[in-house]
């Protein structure tokens, strides 16, 4: 097939190895794609994006298979144009198949059985070098080394031995999954599940498992929840047992309460599978469902947000394109984010005064209205920006109406709309919101406004004062000017590219940025600023007065002063209104900072830089798996509700876990997605950490009940960071396969107002003599980490998830 570049298209064979599970091929080294680090497959018209962009004619469509996938932390694209129809449907619909597979397997849906297969089958042909369909010790040696197994060479001949049921010194398939069986045996199972069937002369029948389910595992004690939990037991149960119990005429299936599964029992496998299956999942959202209220006004929600989502790199030298806003809506997010300056012909979207290149706004807008509503159906906020002119703002306006069509929400033509209360997700479902700031507004608020008024608009060059605006501006033409060899993602050659890319643009802008001070707002704009009207913030106290609809955003250093003075009247504010929030401008390798304290504080739209997957990242993404990915959250009561005494409540808990054991730990991936395989030994500890608001900390001094708002006892409580607390395990020596620890650890945390869903746990798997990125992660937002022994599915640094790699806990949570 043909491989296609910018400037270039080559033929090379591609393998699509079902076995490995990847995609091959050889360049001027071998190259190598997993099927499970594909986030996603276009094919013909769906990537005719890219067919213009290499400015190639209308025939190749029918024939073209993107591939968008992960490597070293960044997104790749594979463009490939099949030589003829029947190779393309061929390569389509079984990479499709593939990728499906493997998804089911990451979401828990898959059965063991099917994911042990896989694992054996993918390292039996990675092991069998000769191809002679057996393997030697030597080549079993080779094989652990690979995984990180370094026993004594007695035990693996031992196990080796065990397993050569033929006795000559060969293993054949049958036997190497005899002998992978003895790898990966699970003491700890076999301990947990002596320690429940002793109880019943050591058989685990269904009162036996219905007692663990709701001791250890805190399954409610309902009428319902029994007989669901007694489908779930005969789901594992031993299968001819179950079938002599339900084909038997005998009451006792009925008759008993506590044992109306008859004399079913489960085995050490059955309880094995159940304990790693979706039916014991280690989120307790693992369904999908929207089950949130999605009645009430928008200002009740926390929504998924972007910042600067056009851009996927650094914010003064980054690539503006499309690609973000498909990633991040179809990662559920729902409101993103338009820098719009003056281009030729129509308007154009990038991070103005940098040398980020710039990209169509009808592109944009096209891209937005193909996957605004794939993940959620639920409404899409544009957070617009606008540095251009009137005459281009109805240009704007024009191709918004064509794309979004009836979607768009917009005020009838000549009607001015009185808005009383937002409405609801649930009203606005398939609907598209323009928020940009109205300049008729700002005229007439004009003279109300006071000294040290916070600017609002969502650049990230502004910030409290005009004077701290200029600063930073400064620091940010410093440092445009000092880059030489940028940041590791971006080459020399990338840079001269942006930069002759946004100087063209640059220069219409000159005239346009003079005109800054005095923007004006087209009136066929007006007419699409129905329920997120931008104004500026002039205050939060009792004589400031903003409408329903009038939406003000803030940096992160703007809310942290205002956090310091009055974080119950932000609070109180956003019981009505929405408010967004986004990164300081200093944040020019588009890191995040950590959004629970903001939502804390009850903003709604805390926007991030989707493409920078560090621990902010990672909160955000542990927020929003939550119901269903809908990309909006109901508020905590606290947040919502005018009882302002609810925020006054502490209370106190103690997170135990026990660290038991982990499954099949990767090892790292070089440039070409080949597996790095040294001769370091790998010694993992396991790292715990819960990371809670710090607003909601002691050093805060709240008022009683009926008291005025509070004030913080000392600043350094607003420095922008969470509280964190954090514990580890001792490291296991020479196992980064399959280490098991054992241990105990305690984190006591408080937490103000029963904000529990705004209280994170993350797990990381380190090793001892290794610095820099982690072997995997989980983090988890508190309120659906579920109780118990559970397999915490791990991911590396990027959130990728490891298809066979899992944490074994058990967690609890009592009240100090």
């Amino acid at each position: 097939m043909s491989k296609v570049a910018p400037r270039s298209q080559q033929s090379y064979i591609f393998r699509l190895d079902v076995d490995q599970g990847q995609i091959v091929w050889e360049s001027k080294r071998l190259r190598i794609i997993p099927i499970e680090d594909i986030k996603e497959l276009r094919s013909g018209s769906e990537a005719r994006y890219y067919r213009h962009q290499f400015q190639l004619s209308l025939e190749h469509e029918h024939r073209w298979i993107t591939i968008i996938y992960l490597l070293n932390g960044q997104h790749k694209t594979l463009h490939l144009i099949a030589p003829c129809k029947d190779t393309f449907q061929s390569w389509d619909i079984t990479l499709r198949k593939l990728h499906a597979i493997r998804q089911r397997l990451k979401a828990g849906l898959a059965d063991e059985e099917m994911r042990h297969s896989m694992w054996v089958r993918q390292y039996w042909k990675w092991s069998d070098r000769e191809n002679d369909q057996q393997l030697s010790f030597d080549e079993v040696k080779r094989l652990c080394r690979r995984l990180s197994i370094h026993p004594s060479q007695d035990y693996l001949m031992r196990l080796f031995e065990q397993a050569d049921s033929q006795r000559n010194g060969f293993l054949n398939f049958s036997e190497f999954e005899k002998f992978v069986k003895l790898l990966k045996a699970r003491p700890e199972l076999d301990r947990l599940y002596e320690e429940w069937s002793s109880k019943d002369g050591g058989k685990l029948t269904f009162a036996v498992f219905e007692a663990f389910m709701r001791e250890c595992q805190k399954a409610c004690p309902s009428s319902l929840e029994h007989e669901e939990l007694r489908t779930v037991f005969l789901r594992y149960a031993d299968k001819s047992e179950v079938h002599a119990a339900t084909t038997s005429s005998s009451p006792s299936l009925s008759s008993s309460r506590s044992n109306d599964c008859g004399d079913v029992t489960m085995s050490l496998d059955a309880f094995t599978a159940f304990l790693q299956s979706s039916d014991n999942s280690a989120f307790s959202d693992q369904h999908g469902r929207v089950y949130h209220d999605m009645t009430q006004p928008l200002c009740h929600y926390f929504i998924f947000s972007s910042h600067n989502t056009y851009l996927v790199g650094h914010q003064l030298v980054g690539h503006s394109t499309i690609e973000g806003y498909i990633r991040t809506l179809l990662q559920g997010c729902r409101s993103v984010e338009l820098d719009i300056y003056d281009g030729v012909p129509e308007p154009v979207v990038f991070h103005g005064k940098t040398l980020t290149s710039a990209v169509p706004v009808r592109e944009v807008c096209e891209a937005i209205s193909k996957s605004a509503f794939v993940t959620s159906p639920y409404p899409i906020i544009i957070s617009a920006e606008l540095h251009c002119s009137v005459y281009q703002q109805e240009k704007l306006v024009k191709i918004m109406r064509e794309v979004f069509g009836e979607a768009l929400v917009s005020a009838p033509e000549g009607e001015k709309l009185k808005i009383d209360k937002l409405p609801s997700p649930e009203e606005l479902k398939g609907r598209v919101l323009l928020k940009t700031k109205n300049h008729h507004i700002s005229d007439q608020e004009r003279s109300h406004m006071k000294g040290g008024v916070v600017d609002t608009t969502s650049t990230s060059e502004l910030d409290i004062s005009h004077k701290a605006s200029e600063k930073e501006r400064r620091a940010k033409s410093q440092s445009v000017q000092a880059i030489k060899v940028p940041e590791k993602s971006v080459s020399t050659a990338f840079v001269r590219a942006a930069a002759q890319t946004s100087t063209a643009i640059s220069r219409l802008l000159v005239k346009s940025d003079k005109q800054d001070t005095k923007m004006k707002t087209s009136t066929a704009l007006v007419a699409l600023l129905v329920y997120t009207v931008g104004v500026k913030y002039r205050g939060i106290d009792r004589q400031e007065r903003y409408g329903p609809a009038h939406v003000f955003s803030l940096s992160e250093t703007a809310t942290n002063k205002i956090m310091k003075r009055d974080v119950v009247d932000l609070i109180k504010h956003t019981k009505d209104h929405l408010v967004r929030i986004y990164p300081k401008g200093s944040r020019f390798g588009s890191t995040n900072y950590l959004p629970h304290r903001y939502w804390a504080a009850g903003a709604q739209l805390v926007a991030f830089n989707c493409q920078t997957c560090d621990l902010g990242c990672m909160i955000n993404h542990a927020m929003f798996q939550r119901n269903g990915r809908a990309g909006y959250l109901l508020k905590p009561e606290a947040l919502r509700l005018p009882d302002e005494s609810i925020l006054a409540r502490r209370t106190l808990h103690h997170l135990d876990v026990l660290v038991i054991s982990a499954q099949q730990l990767q090892r790292p991936k070089d440039s070409t997605g080949q597996e790095i395989i040294d001769r370091n030994t790998v010694d993992p500890y396991v790292e715990v950490s819960v990371y809670t608001p710090d607003w909601t900390s002691s050093s805060f001094a709240w008022p009683s009940s009926g008291s005025s708002s509070p004030r913080t006892s000392s600043p350094s409580a607003t420095s922008g960071m969470a509280l964190v607390l954090t514990v580890r395990t001792s490291p296991v020596k020479d196992n980064g396969f399959n280490p098991i620890w054992q241990e105990s650890l305690r984190l006591t945390f408080e937490c103000a107002a029963n904000l529990m869903e705004l209280v994170f746990v993350r797990f990381i798997i380190r090793d001892r003599d290794r610095r820099g990125k982690p072997i995997a992660v989980h983090c988890v937002n508190l309120a659906n980490l579920p109780m118990g022994y559970r397999h915490l599915p791990l991911y590396d640094s990027q959130l990728c998830q490891y298809l066979f790699s899992t944490l074994f806990v058990k967690c609890s949570l009592r009240d100090g």
